[in-house]
């Protein structure tokens, strides 16, 4: 079973391992050494765990997003322990227009995101980059399905506030035409 194991790990992370890095970086704000240690320690720990992983055909993306999520977490909670900001700028600073003068949408989108707790954001990637559904993000993060549904409306109100975005909701969100709804 050992081979067959190992056999099946390499196959999984030649498959695997350009999306969790993308999803590392997505969870540590796009800080890409961090996302390179996160997916190593990730990785490794489901290596250990291979031949209980892959018995009768499992496959260990969940439990290696759910060490991605746990470690970005830890990673963030160290930075601040150690005051250090690897994490880009405050999150007032994030409404600087571009200096080419276009819009930078999906910066200040990532910048928004970094800037947000560490279990809103893993809610929101998972929920939004991963697709996945309530059930497996509790799963995942080891919490209730309330749980996720709470961090992702706060993860979400937060994202909304830091970029300037109005919710669809909102009386005073403008239309199409430019005027605004009273």
């Amino acid at each position: 079973m050992g081979s067959e194991a190992d056999h099946c790990f390499e196959e999984f992370v030649r498959g695997r391992s350009t999306h969790l890095f993308r999803l590392a970086l997505v969870l540590t704000g796009w800080h890409e050494a961090a996302a390179q240690d996160l997916l190593q320690i990730a990785l490794e720990r489901a290596y250990r765990r291979r031949w209980l992983l892959f018995r009768e055909g499992g496959s260990p993306e969940p439990y290696v997003r759910r060490v991605l999520a746990n470690a970005a977490t830890d990673w963030r909670r160290a930075l601040r322990r150690r005051a250090e900001s690897h994490l880009g700028p405050a999150a007032a600073d994030l409404a600087v227009e571009d200096r080419t003068g276009q819009v930078a949408d999906r910066d200040l989108l990532l910048r928004a995101l970094a800037a947000l707790p560490p279990r809103q954001r893993a809610v929101l990637v998972l929920r939004y980059w991963e697709d996945l559904p309530d059930d497996q993000i509790a799963a995942t993060l080891n919490c209730s399905r309330g749980t996720v549904r709470s961090l992702a409306w706060h993860g979400l109100a937060r994202l909304r506030q830091l970029t300037g975005v109005r919710s669809a909701g909102d009386p005073n969100v403008a239309t199409n035409t430019g005027e605004r709804h009273e």
